[in-house]
């Protein structure tokens, strides 16, 4: 298993080792292993599904504490541009995000630590996207930063996403408390 990290802490990319025959293939989708060089110990209490079709925005999202969530998240079909927003109010990154291109062919994981807003936008028509949690889906914790706010800057790739309803008026990063840190 290779790994990748990025400028803004706790946020990194895992690369699998893909054996492959004239049967297919097979690979590991998660070990605890993987996380141990970094000082981390998930425990994840739920996996989630999702299909979208192409042009599909979802986020950014987040569960306020104590229902925070860390997230190990992939595609097993398609292909998205997966976007991690800080919101550690003490971070020196606040407010500045990763995108990491999730690609069913490349089979590579996102691991996103509580703390951060997440988001997605399905690049090809039914991708399929797991998500592995760290806590359970609590609806009375949930919020979230609007997806195109100008002062986080993200460019998603897509000219017009398909949003829900929901995802259009959550508030800006200059209008949010954070309930977060380090």
């Amino acid at each position: 298993m290779e790994s990748k990290t990025f400028p803004i802490e706790g946020l990194i990319e895992f690369i699998p080792r893909v054996f492959r025959d004239d049967r297919g293939f097979f690979l590991e989708t998660f070990s605890q292993k993987m996380f141990e060089p970094f000082g981390i110990d998930p425990v994840f209490v739920q996996d989630n599904q999702s299909v979208s079709k192409k042009g599909v925005l979802r986020g950014l999202h987040f569960q306020k504490p104590p229902f925070a969530q860390g997230k190990l998240v992939r595609v097993s079909s398609g292909k998205a541009l997966d976007v991690a927003v800080d919101l550690r109010r003490d971070s020196a990154t606040y407010g500045q995000f990763v995108a990491c291109m999730l690609d069913a062919e490349r089979r590579n994981m996102f691991w996103i630590p509580a703390g951060f807003a997440h988001g997605f936008v399905a690049l090809e028509d039914n991708t399929t996207f797991l998500y592995k949690c760290t806590d359970y889906y609590q609806q009375s914790a949930e919020g979230g930063i609007l997806w195109n706010d100008p002062e986080i800057g993200i460019d998603w790739g897509i000219a017009e996403p398909l949003v829900s309803p929901k995802d259009e008026v959550l508030p800006l990063l200059k209008d949010f408390d954070s309930p977060f840190s380090m």
